[in-house]
């Protein structure tokens, strides 16, 4: 999907403008693929292997910069906000964890039904933890599926998703030691909620 990809791109600086809209819809369904198959992969390594989490110290910021950036290119009509700039701590996690931020980012705004989808991005550290809020305007959770949207197979309507995003984030930020919740964003939208153990 990479090589498809690739020579679709090229294909850009040949195609007039009413082409140019389908040549963007194949790009954009080839990087879904490709993003649906690092997501399969990753959840058979983490949920099915019956070996033990390894977690190691992980740089918050260089992970938040890193993800939000390529959200950024992969999304260019959303408006993606780092309210201010993640804090140079680091967390107990492993290289997973900017899985976890990019499916928190990619639902954001692939489950937004605003014109231009507005993320906020924000942290809080405190003595041995620290926050990260990933809150978006699109439509609410309801209470009663605040807790079940972590479930194995658990989708919205109409979601591009395999259902399986939210419970490997769910399953990795456990084994990390932290926790993942949501909560409700004002007027209207959703916060995901990453509370992550700090590093000795």
């Amino acid at each position: 999907m990479v090589v498809v990809l690739g020579w679709a791109g090229i294909l850009e600086d040949y195609v007039d403008d009413e082409g140019r809209e389908y040549l963007r819809k194949i790009l954009a369904s080839g990087e879904h693929v490709v993003e649906l198959t690092e997501v399969a992969r990753e959840y058979v390594e983490t949920v099915v292997s019956d070996e033990a989490l390894t977690v190691e110290p992980v740089p918050l910021r260089s992970v938040l910069e890193t993800e939000l950036s390529l959200r950024e290119e992969s999304f260019p009509e959303a408006e993606c906000i780092l309210e201010n700039s993640p804090p140079d701590v680091e967390v107990t996690a492993n290289s997973m964890l900017s899985s976890d931020f990019r499916t928190l980012l990619n639902n954001a705004v692939q489950h937004n039904d605003a014109d231009t989808p507005h993320i906020e991005v924000s942290y809080e550290v405190r003595d041995d933890t620290v926050d990260v809020r990933i809150a978006d305007d699109g439509p609410r959770i309801l209470d009663d599926h605040k807790d079940t949207v972590f479930g194995k197979g658990e989708r919205g309507l109409g979601s591009p998703g395999t259902g399986i995003g939210l419970d490997l984030v769910d399953t990795l930020v456990t084994e990390y030691g932290g926790e993942i919740w949501v909560e409700d964003n004002e007027p209207t939208g959703a916060v995901f909620v990453v509370q992550l153990p700090l590093a000795e």
